[in-house]
């Protein structure tokens, strides 16, 4: 358990900064790119609000991811990892990448049946299995949670 609690405050510095960093891309980058290529291509400035939403949706996505992340790594340093607490903060992860892997397929599908190239369809049909397979996974993981919690309740109860 020594090597987790010295992962946590590491993990915890890098979180801070991630989440600054996107605070600053979906306030100002984000929105500045969209109105700049509304700018550069007027045959494309339709897609500037639509595609402002849907990154500013994949960004606080992730924001979500790393919220509940820092819940589970103080409930890491406060060894309540194996709890119904930590359950509620998988959940909250889980469903944030639900949410935005339906975003994702859904510009897949919007891009890939109006592309003339094929590049960009293909790195979105990338994205969209390698997200389909991090959701898996995290319900994988917390399906472990859970029966390591279930498992610790059981040890708790016979000593």
């Amino acid at each position: 358990m020594l090597a987790e609690h010295r992962a946590v405050a590491p993990l915890r510095v890098f979180l801070v900064l991630l989440f600054g960093i996107l605070v600053v891309f979906e306030t100002m980058s984000l929105p500045g790119q969209f109105a700049h290529m509304a700018k550069e291509s007027p045959d494309l400035a339709y897609l500037r609000w639509p595609a402002t939403a849907v990154t500013v949706f994949w960004v606080i996505c992730v924001q979500v991811v790393i919220v509940a992340t820092w819940k589970l790594l103080t409930m890491v340093k406060h060894d309540r990892i194996f709890s119904q607490g930590a359950l509620a903060w998988v959940d909250a992860i889980v469903w944030a990448i639900a949410a935005a892997w339906v975003v994702l397929v859904g510009v897949f599908l919007y891009v890939g049946f109006r592309a003339d190239d094929p590049g960009l369809p293909l790195l979105l049909f990338l994205l969209v299995v390698g997200v389909a397979v991090l959701g898996l996974l995290m319900v994988v993981m917390r399906a472990l949670l859970r029966q390591a919690t279930t498992l610790r309740t059981d040890m708790e109860a016979v000593i």
